[in-house]
């Protein structure tokens, strides 16, 4: 019987996959799969994941001795009777090539890629030939969607090294685009599009802080915005919709992408529909109740994703298991815990949620902008990525929309960092670094001002968006204590914070 069940399981999945492959022959085939995509689909997305991790216990040695530690018994279509994996209870408790298929690594047409470290420390990352090939189509069809052109242009802003992130957009864009590979530098990019001239529809791929540095740089050169397309397709972290307004009153139109290097990129992506559900949510509360929950405060980021490549699930914790449905990966990821936190929906779900007149009006018209009709994807990130502060959490996101939201003096600032600190009075308050640009020049007035504007933006945005910063600040004012450093560029918190690729928020032992 175990005989007949496993080839019974090999010849529908590579029927499955045969199907799933059609898609990507074409940018122009992902696009029409995309926007026909239907609820019913999820099912065939959830079987194959299913199939994926059968497969996996019977051909990946470290997968089925994982398995077998934690007493799983099989069961015909329950994915669930599958045990989560994460890195620390399996990426480090088994060695690489015990975690590919058959226990062998995949040499030729191999790529390396090394994660950022905002988890600790940098994880090594394999993927193959085929499995590469599978994300550069996925990639490129989804750009092809949201940035619709003929003269595309990428200046590929990610960095260039073991980050293999870079890399791998470069080598999708080049499918769809003239694509030049300048890496984080702006004094190349600000070059490229000088020399190439505005002929062209330009889109940047970035870090979000990243692009609002260029966007500082070109101000300050007098760059001529006016005669210029330029999109932003940013990616690694989220982004608020204060910096998305910032960079817009430049930029055509910035969109976000996710992914992670334990899984993949390009998960999952921005339209202008997800962008639209993200707004509204800001000033909705029934729809936020409706798709968020009665208590939820934070707003996500939202993502569309396709079941049938990246199955996502989600845990009683609102954390995201993932499943790559494709047996090219070198080393499967299934029912993967990555760390976020988030919330899924189908695409009708989300439109019935939305029951005021206007506001379906305002969301029909967003959806008929890319016509996609995939589920969505309510990301709220990693769940450590706060500190606690009088009975309420603070996230970066929200410093983020204090910092930006209405603040003349956003240019000035690189970036920042948070930290909960504990005084002479015993008393802990939370701190915000700022790290200025490295051209900012400011005597102790202007530093004193900037930092104050900065706490009252905060603080208005605490008390506006979470009932429990709001009900600590009307029961003890010392709350809005929030206190804000202001350091020169490379010093304090970010003496060496900047040779970073990513950006890291929270002080740890006195570094972001």
């Amino acid at each position: 019987m175990s005989f007949v069940r496993q080839w019974t399981l090999r010849i529908a999945s590579s029927a499955l996959s045969g199907l799933y492959t059609l898609y990507r022959i074409h940018p122009a085939a992902w696009r029409l799969m995309a926007r026909n995509y239907r609820p019913q689909l999820g099912r065939f997305a959830r079987l194959n994941a299913w199939m994926t991790c059968q497969f996996a216990a019977l051909d990946v040695p470290a997968y089925r001795d994982f398995l077998g530690r934690n007493g799983w018994a099989f069961r015909w279509f329950e994915l669930t009777s599958y045990p989560p994996t994460g890195k620390r209870s399996y990426v480090d408790a088994y060695p690489e090539n015990e975690r590919c298929w058959h226990g062998e690594l995949e040499i030729a047409g191999s790529v390396v890629d090394e994660s950022s470290g905002s988890s600790g420390r940098p994880y090594n990352w394999v993927r193959g030939r085929r499995e590469l090939r599978s994300v550069h189509k996925n990639l490129a069809g989804y750009a092809t969607m949201v940035f619709p052109s003929k003269r595309r242009f990428v200046v590929n802003a990610y960095s260039m090294g073991a980050w293999a992130t870079g890399t791998n957009t470069g080598i999708a864009m080049a499918r769809i685009a003239m694509v030049k590979n300048t890496g984080p530098d702006l004094r190349k990019i600000v070059d490229t599009l000088r020399h190439f001239g505005p002929g062209f529809e330009y889109i940047v791929t970035a870090y979000p802080p990243f692009l609002k540095h260029l966007r500082d740089e070109l101000d300050a050169e007098g760059f001529p915005w006016a005669d210029y397309r330029i999109s932003g397709l940013v990616g690694g972290e989220g982004m608020t919709e204060a910096l998305r307004d910032y960079l817009e009153e430049r930029f055509h139109k910035v969109r976000s992408g996710y992914g992670a290097s334990d899984l993949t990129i390009g998960m999952a992506g921005e339209t202008d529909f997800s962008v639209w559900v993200r707004r509204r949510l800001r000033t909705d509360a029934a729809l936020r109740t409706a798709l968020l929950g009665p208590d939820e405060h934070r707003l996500p980021m939202v993502f569309q994703y396709n079941p049938l490549e990246t199955y996502l699930e989600t845990t009683a914790d609102s954390e995201i298991l993932c499943t790559i449905n494709s047996m090219a990966v070198l080393t499967p990821k299934v029912r993967y815990n990555i760390g976020d936190e988030g919330r899924l929906a189908t695409f009708p779900e989300v439109l019935a949620a939305i029951t005021d007149p206007g506001a379906r009006a305002e969301a029909e018209a967003a959806f008929r902008v890319d016509r996609m009709r995939l589920p969505l994807l309510f990301l709220f990130g990693r769940k450590d990525s706060t500190i606690s502060y009088m009975g309420a959490n603070i996230y970066p996101q929200d410093v983020e929309y204090g910092l930006y939201t209405g603040n003349t003096l956003a240019h000035l600032l690189q970036g920042f960092c948070l930290e909960l600190r504990e005084h002479a009075d015993l008393e802990s308050r939370p701190i915000v670094h700022l790290q200025l640009r490295d051209d900012a020049v400011l005597d102790a007035a202007q530093r004193s001002g900037l930092a104050e504007t900065c706490r009252a933006g905060i603080v208005a945005h605490l008390t506006a968006v979470s009932r429990d910063f709001a009900e600590s600040l009307a029961e003890d004012p010392s709350a809005a204590d929030l206190r804000v450093a202001v350091h020169d560029y490379a010093t304090g918190p970010f003496t060496d914070a900047n040779n970073k690729i990513k950006s890291a928020y929270l002080v740890k032992g006195g570094t972001p």
